[in-house]
């Protein structure tokens, strides 16, 4: 299984969800959107499965910082254009193993991930 995570280094939720794979023995690549750029493709493949609803991260100061108009006006193509202009506003990390894109980090959802 090829696991590759999707975020931003300095995250502190990809530390964690990265801590936790390095202690259960899991290889994966790291894929750091400010570092290895996001395509146009590779953000509309993750929103066609996980929603742009769910990617976007409204709790970040990257969404506080919108001006309200956009905020207002957020559908699905002002969704994907700001996340491909902000990655920071991406929920992180996005795991994909291939089989499952996981949204968001938890032990628990993590363990079931890697031990069923």
């Amino acid at each position: 299984m090829s696991v590759v995570m999707y975020g931003i280094k300095n995250c502190d939720t990809i530390k964690k969800a990265r801590k936790w794979l390095d202690t259960n023995g899991v290889e994966f690549t790291f894929h750091d959107y400010r570092k290895d750029g996001l395509t146009d493709e590779l953000l509309k493949s993750l929103e066609s499965s996980l929603g742009w609803e769910a990617m976007v991260n409204k709790r970040g100061t990257t969404w506080r910082k919108l001006p309200d108009e956009t905020k207002d006006a957020m559908d699905k193509e002002l969704a994907v254009q700001t996340m491909l202009d902000n990655p920071a506003i991406i929920k992180r990390p996005i795991l994909n193993t291939g089989e499952v894109l996981e949204l968001g980090f938890s032990d628990s959802a993590y363990q079931q991930l890697f031990t069923s």
